[in-house]
């Protein structure tokens, strides 16, 4: 007998085209990658700050190696959860490295939200309102939640316009930009330190996470036309795509600000750089795009992480109560990640919660690496030394990350130890408690029969 996640999969399935799927991982990749964490990542990197850009890209591809062999292989939405189940098996280690990706996908929607809200309030001159900031990101997760509530094709559908939108309007901005100040201007007139490299290293941790948006095209799997060539395609196009947008982006950035007003405004550094450049029209107009851009983001995210936790809830790797909703488990899911999504958005600025997200993020993905390595390899025809390669750079990339943290703010990494550590905990004592429930009720029958 099927579940309701199976009915509403098999409905599901090959409703997404091979360009709403680019649209998708665009769309998230795109809406925290620009306009959440360039800021960040030059206040780290400074007039370096394209490079950490590349060298991301760089890890990335090493990544999504693993994610793209598995995804051919397996196809399946969730698919993440799938390919740390059949690394590991049905235990701790994948049900807690897949919680890990879920959370790192729901903190990124928040963080994008945020950032939403910061671009819409900049122009009204209250963007450093706390509550106000709140207010209109939470306002978007909600609008999201009913956008992803209208089903598959409303969200694929608004996240190809969206997309179109604000790639090509970023594009413009980005070209118009450079083409009004030079390459010679802003952070690029700034000497160069090699001294910082350390901090340029620990910069690529944030870096990474704008480009882990393509495991949305990996968790909605199942989902994709013809998904055994399309998956890997989609994911291949999606970074190709986000790189073209981030270097220009970054490029028109340093030349516009100095890396000091980059880092002052670094959570709507695009909005400070446009008016510079291209006057009050310029900033508007990237006001404009960033919240297209946020919009979208948001709405592709909410759509993956609620497929995923729907995953792991069939899967046995979650418990699940509903609370007293009706409908199927996706819709409670749902329901599930736009409350975490906009408590996180309330209660943390964006700083922390790009860290949490990173950290979250390369611990998961160094377990899928070793997982695949260790059991999957032969079966996957996967290269060893792709695999050990994305190891050891998300492995220096983490450890640079997390000694640059504990400099400037220790207490993130704290929270993101603590966090870790308690998912893996939890995790164990409720398949403890489900092994143990599952092992009485196998043995019920035997005593009664004595």
């Amino acid at each position: 007998m099927q579940t309701d996640g199976d009915d509403q999969h098999s409905e599901n399935a090959g409703s997404i085209t091979l360009l709403g799927g680019v649209a998708m991982g665009t769309g998230v990749m795109i809406g925290a990658g620009i306009f959440a964490l360039t800021g960040q990542i030059a206040e780290l990197a400074g007039p370096l700050f394209p490079l950490s850009f590349i060298v991301g890209a760089l890890v990335t591809s090493l990544a999504a190696y693993s994610y793209i062999k598995m995804s051919n292989r397996w196809p399946s939405s969730g698919g993440i959860a799938m390919i740390l189940q059949k690394a590991y098996g049905p235990g701790v280690v994948a049900a807690s490295a897949s919680l890990l990706m879920a959370l790192s996908m729901v903190i990124n929607e928040s963080l994008v939200a945020r950032t939403f809200a910061t671009y819409a309030l900049r122009p009204f001159g209250l963007e450093s309102s706390g509550i106000l900031v709140s207010v209109a990101a939470l306002a978007l997760i909600v609008f999201a939640y009913f956008v992803n509530a209208a089903g598959n094709k409303s969200v694929s559908g608004f996240s190809l316009i969206m997309s179109a939108i604000k790639i090509g309007g970023i594009a413009l901005f980005a070209i118009a930009a450079i083409w009004a100040t030079g390459f010679s201007g802003g952070a690029f007139a700034e000497p160069v330190a090699l001294s910082g490299l350390d901090a340029l290293l620990a910069s690529v941790a944030f870096s990474i996470l704008a480009f882990k948006g393509f495991t949305t095209i990996t968790n909605s799997g199942g989902e994709i036309i013809d998904p055994h060539r399309n998956v890997g395609r989609t994911i291949i196009i999606s970074i190709a795509v986000c790189v073209v947008v981030y270097l220009l982006v970054a490029v028109a950035v340093g030349a516009s600000l100095s890396t000091s007003e980059i880092a002052e405004a670094r959570d709507y550094s695009l909005a400070a750089a446009a008016r510079p450049a291209l006057g009050e029209l310029g900033f508007y107009f990237t006001v404009a795009i960033a919240i297209a851009a946020t919009t979208s983001g948001v709405i592709a995210s909410v759509f993956a992480v609620s497929r995923m936790l729907t995953m792991l809830t069939e899967m046995k790797m979650i418990p699940h109560s509903h609370f007293g909703m009706s409908g199927p488990i996706r819709s409670h899911m749902l329901v599930y990640t736009v409350v975490i999504a906009g408590t996180l958005a309330v209660l943390f600025d964006l700083s922390r919660i790009a860290s949490l997200g990173a950290f979250f993020y390369l611990v998961m993905d160094m377990l899928v690496h070793w997982g695949v390595l260790r059991g999957l390899r032969e079966e996957i025809g996967a290269r060893a030394w792709v695999l050990w390669s994305a190891l050891v750079a998300d492995s220096v990339v983490l450890t640079a990350f997390a000694f640059a943290k504990l400099k400037t703010d220790p207490a993130v990494v704290a929270y993101a130890v603590a966090g870790i550590a308690a998912v893996f905990i939890a995790e164990w004592f409720y398949l403890s408690r489900r092994s143990q429930a599952m092992d009485s009720a196998s043995e019920r029958p035997a005593e009664e029969r004595r």
